[in-house]
């Protein structure tokens, strides 16, 4: 019989990677700048939700939070706390990850804002055939 835990953790990865190969066809595929912005986020949340997970640990019958709470830890007390502890540096990469990535979409949508602007349109391949 299969664990609760152990399946949703399928088919969170399961979902993860549909949404990252959607995310990736709609980077590569569309020719709508709008679209491709779009599709970029969602990547980037999925790289995120995967970054999280790896440092997840499945301790039972829960993971403990990353602070020692005694001054003068004993060993047994570290050994326990290294074993079901969380790694605290995923999740901080990840509010870094967050962060610089809305600068970076915000950025992108003013250029797209200029594009529209000054070409009229949001498709791509029309842009390059104005261009010449």
């Amino acid at each position: 019989m299969i664990d609760l835990r152990t399946y949703l953790f399928t088919v969170t990865y399961i979902a993860i990677v549909v949404n990252t190969v959607i995310a990736l066809y709609g980077i590569f595929v569309r020719p709508n700048i709008l679209k491709k912005i779009i599709a970029l986020s969602i990547f980037g949340d999925c790289t995120f939700i995967y970054a999280i997970i790896i440092g997840f640990r499945k301790a039972e019958p829960y993971p403990e939070i990353p602070i020692m709470i005694t001054q003068q830890p004993s060993k047994e007390y570290i050994e326990h706390f290294v074993a079901k502890a969380v790694d605290p540096l995923p999740p901080a990469l990840v509010l870094t990850g967050v962060v610089i990535g809305l600068a970076v979409m915000l950025f992108l949508i003013f250029l797209s804002i200029q594009a529209y602007r000054l070409f009229g349109t949001l498709n791509i391949r029309k842009i390059v055939r104005m261009r010449g």
